[in-house]
C-alpha cells in the first residue's frame, strides 16, 4: 500500500508545486513507483510534468466528484516511474460542489484508495488555502510536508497549519502526522535566511528535515520547460537537494534502497 504524503502550506510561492514534482521524481529514481496527485487548480504540478491542463479532458477533478473512475484520470509521464492524477482549472469549483456532499472532506482519499495498492508512494500538491480542497488534500495523507521559506512570517503559518491538522485529527478522527518543515529558497549569504531557519529548528524541534532546498535558478527555469529539476540540469545545487530529500524521506520511513 502507498505512502500518501501531501505538500501543504496556506501560503503561495513557497515552492509546493516545484517540491512535489521534484520529489517524486527523485523517489522514481531510487526505485519507487510514484503517482503524483496535482490537486492545485492552477495545474502547476501538471505543466511541471510538461501536461497542458488545458487538454486534459478527464482529470483529478472528475474523479473528486465521481463523474469518472481514478484509474481513467491518471496519465503517464515522460519519467519512468511516475504517473500523474493531473489538475484543470475545472478543479477550481469542485470547492462549492462538494458543500452538499455526504462525507465531503473524505472525496480525495476514497478516490485514492482505489489505486493505492499499484503504488509505493503517492504525493499530493495542495492548493495555497485553507479550504475544502485542501482539507481533503490532508484528510487523504498519512504524512504531512509543510514547505516554508526563511522568512518570519513562515514562523506564524507553520503554527497555525499544526493547528489545523490536529484540529483535522480530533473532528474528522484521522491520524494524520507532519514529516516536517521543508526549509525552502534558502540562501545561506543571508543573515535573515540563517536566523529564520535556526528559529524554526529551535521552535519546532523534531518537525524540520534536515534537507535544505537552495534558491537556484535551475528550479525556478526547469518548470518552463515541463520538466523537473533531474532532467533538465541533474548536477546543480537544486537537483543534489532534492535527491537528498528524496533519501531523507525513505530513511524515515525506512525502507532500503538496492
Amino acid at each position: 500500500m502507498a505512502r500518501i504524503i501531501t505538500l501543504c502550506n496556506q501560503k503561495g510561492g513557497v515552492g509546493k508545486s516545484t517540491s512535489s514534482t521534484n520529489l517524486a521524481a527523485f523517489l522514481a529514481a531510487l526505485g519507487q513507483k510514484v503517482l503524483l496527485v496535482d490537486f492545485d487548480p492552477q495545474a502547476n504540478a501538471t505543466s511541471g510534468m510538461g501536461l497542458n491542463s488545458k487538454r486534459i479532458e478527464i482529470s483529478v477533478y472528475h474523479a473528486l466528484i465521481g463523474k469518472a473512475d481514478v484509474k481513467e484520470a491518471i496519465r503517464k509521464t515522460g519519467i519512468l516511474g511516475v504517473d500523474i492524477l493531473p489538475a484543470t482549472p475545472a478543479l477550481a469549483g469542485a470547492g462549492v460542489e462538494l458543500v452538499d456532499m455526504p462525507r465531503r472532506e473524505y472525496k480525495l482519499k476514497e478516490a485514492l484508495e482505489q489505486v493505492r495498492k499499484g503504488y509505493d508512494f503517492i504525493v499530493i500538491d495542495s492548493p495555497p488555502s485553507l479550504g475544502l480542497l485542501t482539507i481533503n488534500a490532508l484528510v487523504a495523507a498519512q504524512k504531512i510536508i509543510i514547505p516554508s521559506q526563511c522568512e518570519y512570517y513562515a514562523l506564524e503559518g507553520l503554527a497555525d497549519l499544526l493547528h489545523t491538522i490536529r484540529l483535522i485529527n480530533a473532528n474528522l478522527k484521522t491520524r494524520v502526522g507532519v514529516m516536517g518543515a521543508l526549509l525552502t529558497m534558502y540562501d545561506r549569504k543571508s543573515r535573515l535566511h540563517r536566523a529564520v531557519a535556526k528559529e524554526i529548528k529551535r521552535k519546532f524541534p523534531g518537525y524540520v528535515f534536515e534537507t535544505v532546498i537552495p534558491r537556484n535558478i535551475s528550479l525556478a527555469e526547469a518548470p518552463s520547460y515541463g520538466k523537473t529539476i533531474l532532467h533538465y540540469d541533474p548536477y546543480s545545487h537544486g537537483a543534489k537537494a532534492y535527491r537528498r530529500l528524496a533519501e531523507e524521506i525513505l530513511r524515515i520511513e525506512e525502507i532500503r534502497v538496492a
